[in-house]
């Protein structure tokens, strides 16, 4: 079967079903990766080899019949999300010793679905910045170009899954923080949508921009992921409907979507921002690929009104105030951080107020604009995978923030929809670098989007392309 971690995550499940490898043989493997790379790509904070060998050990002696579909295979947890007992940095100093008594919600389903975490994925402070370049860990480098960052704020989970040091990842995404990093590191990366996932059962969210979702090598292994994340947990206070009984997103991603209709625009929502040759070629050999496989593909207008993003801003800026820090201890968090907070104490919960509005006034118009559309296509990024400390200014916060908007001109905004939006790595420019496309889909329409993208994956494979260290 060659190496282990040439499988698929479905195919590690199955190899585990048919007795040909344990959870033990697997975890084992990544460890041994892990132990080996990590530190390279900056890929994980805490490695919890002990647990996963424990918990291995104690699946390896589960009855065929009572294991569920994703029996053993080794998976990682953002460094964003809280578990019980094991150090959880949210990429920032002044949580480096915090250990929760609790588990996210979404711990608890993987944990469920039978996965076996190998630990925590490297994160920015608080997962505020696209670029993963925290104080309590090594910057996060994309596997193909080591001088390169792996974006974020799931930088640390898509440079694991890239380099081979787990088969998928958990990641989050509140402004583009699943697809940033899979779009550079080759990889995909889904963002649900609002509600699919629950944020619980502590964090709360009156903005309804972050949303859990799978960072994986192909579109089946992002769609057992979903099905087993996409559990409605009472109390949540958003919520996505579910799909009809008996039907699954796995289903989705192994059937034709028939014939659909594509609109496409390239030109960037943020003011300024400039798309280099290299992504709108990106852009360009997607279309022609949809063309190809007899889908209509359409140019259509930027959906999204002019003094968007500075709304966008304030409520970014407000949300970065809602990790508590002692006070004593905010001389301890990174510029940018500092910068944001500053700025969201000074807004009225007027200003928040109508900021948020105005966001969900832009963004019912933008759904309407695009409503005759099943997909909607969009470079990922306006710009290649950045150098590490690229768009980094410490010394000044606010051009490190217009750095970022300039990079990430596309993503964002369908947080304020809560649409479901993918990164596809169907591209590699001259200098051997992943440049990610973007499918946006309607309103809870994850299974179309997950069976054009299996159609898509199909046509161009991406899965078997790995960079050196593979």
């Amino acid at each position: 079967m060659g190496q282990l971690h040439d499988l698929s995550a479905l195919e590690q499940a199955d190899a585990i079903g048919r007795g040909e490898v344990s959870p033990v043989e697997l975890a084992d493997h990544y460890l041994r990766r892990i132990d080996a790379l990590s530190d390279s790509v900056g890929a994980f904070v805490t490695v919890t080899s002990e647990a996963a060998t424990d918990l291995a050990l104690d699946l390896a002696t589960v009855p065929p019949e009572q294991r569920p579909i994703l029996h053993g295979v080794p998976i990682a947890i953002k460094d964003l999300n809280l578990t019980t007992g094991v150090r959880t940095t949210l990429g920032s100093a002044t949580y480096a010793d915090f250990v929760p008594p609790i588990d996210d919600h979404v711990v608890t389903l993987l944990r469920a679905a039978g996965t076996v975490s190998l630990g925590k994925t490297n994160t920015p402070e608080f997962g505020l910045p696209c670029y993963t370049e925290p104080d309590v860990a090594p910057p996060a480098r994309t596997p193909w170009d080591l001088d390169r960052s792996a974006g974020g704020s799931s930088g640390g989970a898509a440079a694991a899954v890239a380099a081979g040091l787990v088969p998928w990842a958990q990641g989050s995404d509140g402004g583009g923080s699943i697809r940033i990093p899979a779009s550079v590191c080759g990889v995909f990366g889904l963002k649900p949508s609002r509600g699919r996932v629950s944020a619980g059962p502590v964090a709360g969210d009156v903005t309804g921009l972050a949303i859990t979702g799978p960072i994986t090598r192909t579109v089946a292994d992002a769609a057992a992921l979903l099905d087993a994340l996409a559990i409605p947990i009472p109390g949540d206070p958003h919520w996505a409907p579910p799909l009809p009984a008996g039907q699954t997103f796995l289903a989705a991603a192994s059937r034709p979507p028939g014939r659909l209709r594509i609109g496409r625009y390239i030109d960037p929502p943020v003011p300024d921002a400039e798309v280099h040759p290299d992504c709108r070629a990106a852009w360009d050999l997607a279309s022609e690929l949809l063309d190809s496989l007899g889908h209509d593909v359409e140019d259509v207008p930027m959906p999204f009104p002019p003094g968007l993003i500075p709304m966008f801003e304030v409520v970014w800026s407000v949300s970065s105030t809602g990790v508590p820090v002692d006070p004593d201890r905010e001389g301890e968090l990174r510029p940018l951080t500092r910068w944001l907070r500053e700025r969201g104490r000074q807004q009225s919960a007027p200003a928040f107020l109508a900021a948020l509005s105005g966001l969900q006034y832009a963004a019912r118009a933008a759904i309407r604009a695009t409503a005759p559309y099943d997909a909607v296509l969009t470079p990922t990024l306006a710009q290649p995978p950045a150098l590490v400390g690229g768009l980094r200014n410490d010394a000044d916060p606010a051009a490190d923030f217009e750095a970022q908007k300039r990079f990430t001109p596309f993503t964002a905004v369908y947080n304020m929809t809560g649409q479901p939006a993918v990164s596809l790595p169907l591209f590699w420019n001259a200098a051997g670098l992943p440049i990610g496309v973007m499918l946006v889909g309607r309103q809870a329409a994850e299974a179309t989007l997950l069976s054009l993208s299996a159609q898509l994956e199909v046509a161009r494979p991406w899965r078997d392309r790995h960079p050196d260290m593979w």
